[in-house]
């Protein structure tokens, strides 16, 4: 069975405590912490840094899970990399060479991921998947460039037909994951849960992990 791990997302975090909310995650049982990076280019919002991956990196030993949502990813990936991430993912529908940036990402010393917007089918990571180029795959449940939105269910049968061709593979969602969602989430075949807005609006986020992961685990292995 693949690890199952909750991951907050820093996107719905207060920007004006980012530190404290990075500890404040770690404090509750957070797995890893997930940074979206949004360039106003290949989606409409700006957002986060190297600085803030950096800033991470001081706050917390948990690892940096960083998510390009950039137009070209193979001009930041060296510097997210010097800042501290651990995982770095692109998107495959970026303006890029996948393969190559992929490589680059492992040259570098990280994890390599690919990330699939909601419209764009497995088949089009399956020659990556055979290559064994990737980590991991993260799969948006929702449309990429803000927080807070409604989990679109018509991603998991791509979830599923991704895990049957490569059952190695760390499988994550990103997007409306709560204490419902997480369930037919798991049992498509995702182990890494990312939220946001979920997880930091609550007054007792350790408990809010806590749950998550044992529905996840639970729903997981019946689906096995």
């Amino acid at each position: 069975m693949p690890d199952i791990q909750i991951m907050p997302s820093i996107l719905g975090a207060d920007f004006g405590r980012l530190a404290e909310e990075c500890r404040r995650a770690a404090s509750a049982g957070a797995d890893q912490i997930h940074v979206d990076v949004m360039d106003g280019v290949f989606v409409p919002n700006i957002s986060f840094g190297p600085d803030v991956v950096k800033m991470a990196a001081k706050s917390v030993q948990l690892p940096r899970s960083v998510h390009l949502m950039v137009s070209r990813p193979q001009d930041h990936v060296s510097a997210f990399s010097e800042a501290g991430s651990d995982t770095i993912l692109i998107h495959v529908e970026s303006k890029c060479e996948v393969a190559e940036t992929l490589a680059l990402i492992r040259d570098l010393g990280q994890r390599a991921g690919i990330t699939l917007n909601p419209e764009t089918p497995a088949e089009s990571i399956f020659e990556i998947l055979d290559a064994r180029a990737v980590d991991e795959v993260l799969v948006m449940s929702v449309h990429p460039g803000f927080g807070g939105q409604k989990y679109l269910s018509y991603v998991e049968g791509k979830v599923a037909a991704i895990r049957r061709r490569a059952p190695w593979v760390d499988i994550a969602v990103d997007g409306g994951i709560d204490g419902s969602t997480i369930v037919p989430a798991a049992a498509h075949g995702v182990n890494l849960f990312i939220a946001g807005s979920y997880l930091f609006r609550q007054t007792d986020m350790a408990t809010a992990i806590t749950d998550l992961r044992a529905k996840a685990k639970s729903a997981f292995c019946s689906a096995l």
